[in-house]
């Protein structure tokens, strides 16, 4: 009878155990296909889905989403920003739920232009500055520079390049991008996790703020309400000007691909302009959904620079001034800053 019992407790045992295993068989048994090339697709397209059930398990209900958001099986993407997106199948069956994630990158449709740049003026420039972040704010001139040990931030007489007041940045801190809103200058550093803040005015410094998701500082410029923030990669972030938290982000995209080494960036014209490291030109993006509409070309200036090196010392440094609709462009250890147009190629 004992030997009988034993059986039996084995046998259930393992009948449980085989209509587990059955279970998360057949979980993983389903997939999704989609009409992505690559696992990549343009925005002006419809995204196509489909569910592969190669068992032919009677389902209950599927649901799509797209980065969280609910989507159909034949989704419009236009309103979707570019970049690489999480698809999510959840799939209902026999009581069960299976979860199928893929990863989608959605491309620009438009490819962008080549523009150039045309010199209006050459004016001189500190040759020891590592610029790294540059703005007109109410007139001014602000330029942060980088290196440890070297790092401050600066208003300048752009004419004569001389600085007008300067406060250096702690030996500890590698300064990166700048941006001035609201009578305070927002600093980033490059590997400290850390941002602080300044008196537009004094640059007395007034507090600091600590990194969210991004794991660098590289450039920072804003639209007049909020933030917006670069860290080495393709990301770009938006920030609460009051709270510092990194809200939302874009992924920076052309129609092949995304574009990383994002650097200094600039506000202008309801566009984002981005310095690409070890690049010789200048990506205009829709700060909408992070396609890049077009490409500035700025060997024109690197020829002028003697010292110039592509990946030391490169261009990095866009300055918008409203007063004269001109864009002011530099680079690190660059004894000129270029007053130019930017025009077709």
């Amino acid at each position: 009878m004992k030997a009988f019992k034993y059986l039996t407790i084995i046998f259930l045992a393992t009948a449980l155990l085989s209509c587990g295993d059955n279970v998360e068989l057949q979980k993983k048994s389903f997939s999704v296909s989609t009409n992505a090339q690559n696992g990549t697709i343009s925005i002006d397209k419809t995204l196509e889905l489909s569910l592969k059930n190669p068992k032919n398990i009677k389902i209950t209900s599927v649901n799509y989403e797209l980065n969280g958001k609910p989507i159909t099986p034949k989704q419009v993407l236009s309103d979707f920003k570019l970049g690489e997106h999480t698809l999510k199948a959840t799939i209902n069956f026999n009581g069960e739920t299976a979860i199928v994630n893929q990863t989608i990158a959605l491309l620009s449709h438009v490819a962008p232009k080549f523009l150039t740049v045309e010199v209006i003026n050459t004016f001189p420039h500190d040759k020891t500055s590592f610029t790294q972040g540059l703005e007109f704010s109410n007139g001014v001139l602000y330029e942060s520079t980088g290196q440890f040990g070297e790092s401050k931030i600066r208003t300048i007489d752009y004419k004569t390049g001389k600085s007008i007041t300067e406060t250096t940045i702690p030996d500890a801190f590698f300064g990166e991008g700048i941006t001035v809103l609201n009578n305070t200058v927002y600093h980033l550093t490059w590997q400290g996790k850390k941002g602080f803040t300044y008196d537009a005015t004094t640059l007395e410094k007034k507090s600091s703020f600590n990194y969210g998701q991004s794991k660098e500082g590289w450039g920072f410029a804003n639209d007049g309400s909020k933030l917006y923030k670069s860290d080495g990669t393709s990301l770009i972030w938006t920030l609460n000007p009051d709270t510092l938290i990194e809200e939302d982000h874009i992924q920076v995209c052309t129609t092949k691909g995304k574009i990383g080494r994002l650097n200094e960036i600039e506000f202008a014209n309801d566009k984002l302009y981005a310095n690409i490291w070890e690049k010789n030109g200048i990506a205009i993006i829709n700060p909408k959904n992070g396609a890049v509409e077009a490409v500035i070309d700025c060997t024109l200036l690197t020829k002028q620079i003697s010292n110039f090196s592509i990946n030391e010392n490169c261009l990095n440094g866009i300055a918008y001034n409203p007063e004269t609709q001109t864009f002011f462009l530099t680079g690190k250890r660059w004894d000129k800053l270029f007053e130019v147009k930017i025009i077709e190629n």
